[in-house]
């Protein structure tokens, strides 16, 4: 694929995705709509939107690779996807909405004080923004291949145009321009993944998918069906439920109802979504085989798709999956960074001035966190956001749980502690989990382990004699 269909291919989307913003600010009137777009979304436009919400370039290119090591195992973490957005919908949703809140971590100020509610944001603040740098570092890293490199210009400017179009979309009407661009972004990696599995298809002479998806039968393995169903379920309560960058397109719906509609449809459509992607990994693998070509893992569907061995509209249909969900991203992340830094950290909720001030840093400070990952980048992509989110959504799954389960009152200052022994505990084990518990090997269950340590901290510094905390609905 040449860098000019490359370049055309980005213009052509860069126009659609200007009209699409340009559209959702037209009537964004109210201090509230960069927000929680004046929470008059409709359940169905947000249940679509959540699905490509929820997929990213780490998605497009990382799920298929990771077929030629772990098989259809992934489904098994999808399992406990579901099931986590189930706890999401009928825990978590209800009790947001009661609270009115803009920002999901103003319910730990509510439950045990300024404290607990700084660290719920800055856990969130650095998972977030490690998180969305990988996503769009594994994007400006093919956008490189395929068009900075051949023009011979160098990945900073690659990184400063992604993160800059990103910013031009959001900067105006926030939540409501990421909502609909989730939607054009869901229609656009659907429409890619598919007709990408039927050309390749064909070319191979059908579809036939052989793979394994469960793994029952070696506990130690990191694929092991038990480490798959809770880390999915636990990955999703965190990284979903408690993370201001999902949550708040759910808090943009008219009512608490109205959200469970939205999580519960989007998870279903979600696993088909997965599922196709790992279909397509499937035949990426037989058609590199049968073609001579060498790359696997990340590498693999970029060098099939635009290595001049399939029709030119594959190339076409690769760059726009992976630009819509890299734009879609990194543009969610960028307003959901926003809102928590000025709302949870700076508290400047009403102030026009801070917040755009706010989205310019965090616009600034993602650029500049991608190209340091660029330096130090040496695993897989998709590993590499469950690992971080282990180690940084931990506490915050463990202090929300401690909230929602216990009505204990707690040593609110001594909160950051906790939070900060409980993921170097992990580091621990993590490191040394093989010689000392037979050849165990952790997978995303360390983020249980992480929040259960958390958890138990908070036992620690409950307050002797103190008044139990009143449920936050009013009810004894």
């Amino acid at each position: 694929m040449t860098p000019g269909a490359v370049l055309a291919t980005l213009l052509a989307y860069f126009a659609v995705l200007a009209a699409v913003s340009w559209l959702a600010g037209r009537k964004s009137g109210g201090k509230d709509v960069f927000y929680t777009g004046g929470r008059k979304t409709h359940w169905a436009v947000v249940a679509f939107a959540m699905i490509g919400s929820c997929m990213s370039g780490v998605t497009f290119v990382s799920v298929p690779g990771m077929v030629g090591v772990s098989g259809f195992g992934y489904l098994q973490m999808c399992i406990g996807f579901f099931l986590g957005y189930l706890v999401i919908a009928f825990v978590l949703t209800p009790l947001y909405f009661r609270l009115g809140a803009v920002s999901v971590y103003q319910y730990l100020e509510q439950r045990f004080g300024l404290g607990a509610y700084r660290t719920g944001a800055w856990f969130f603040f650095i998972s977030k923004m490690l998180g969305a740098s990988v996503r769009l570092f594994l994007v400006c890293l093919t956008l490189q291949l395929l068009l900075f490199g051949p023009l011979g210009l160098p990945f900073w400017l690659n990184v400063a145009c992604n993160v800059g179009i990103c910013l031009a979309y959001t900067f105006r009407s926030g939540v409501k321009s990421v909502i609909w661009t989730d939607v054009l972004k869901t229609v656009c990696m659907v429409v890619a993944v598919t007709l990408c599995i039927v050309f390749i298809g064909r070319d191979l002479g059908g579809i036939q998918i052989r793979e394994k998806v469960f793994f029952f039968d070696d506990v130690n393995h990191p694929q092991f069906f038990w480490k798959q169903l809770l880390g999915g379920l636990f990955t999703v309560v965190a990284m979903t439920g408690l993370d201001q960058d999902m949550m708040q397109r759910t808090l943009a719906s008219k009512d608490y109802r109205d959200s469970q509609k939205n999580l519960i449809v989007s998870s279903l459509l979600q696993t088909v979504v997965i599922a196709l992607f790992l279909c397509l990994g499937s035949l990426l693998y037989r058609f590199a085989a049968a073609h001579g070509i060498a790359e696997t893992g990340d590498s693999l569907f970029p060098a099939v798709a635009t290595g001049g061995l399939l029709p030119g509209i594959v190339g076409v249909l690769f760059v726009l999956g992976l630009v819509s969900s890299a734009y879609g991203a990194g543009g969610s992340a960028l307003t959901s960074l926003t809102t928590s830094f000025t709302v949870d950290i700076l508290k400047k909720t009403d102030d026009t001035k801070v917040r755009k001030g706010v989205h310019l840093a965090m616009t600034v400070l993602m650029a500049v966190t991608i190209l340091v990952f660029n330096a130090l980048n040496n695993t897989s992509a998709i590993d590499a956001v469950y690992k971080l989110a282990s180690y940084t959504y931990g506490p915050i799954l463990g202090l929300f749980a401690f909230g929602i389960l216990t009505r204990r009152q707690v040593k609110d200052k001594y909160v950051p502690v906790v939070a900060l022994i409980s993921p170097l505990i992990c580091l621990v084990l993590q490191t040394h989990s093989e010689q000392w518990f037979g050849g165990y090997r952790f997978s995303y269950e360390l983020l249980l382990i992480n929040a259960g340590l958390t958890f138990l901290g908070l036992c620690c510094l409950i307050r002797r004699g103190g008044h139990p905390q009143p449920r936050p609905d009013g009810r004894p």
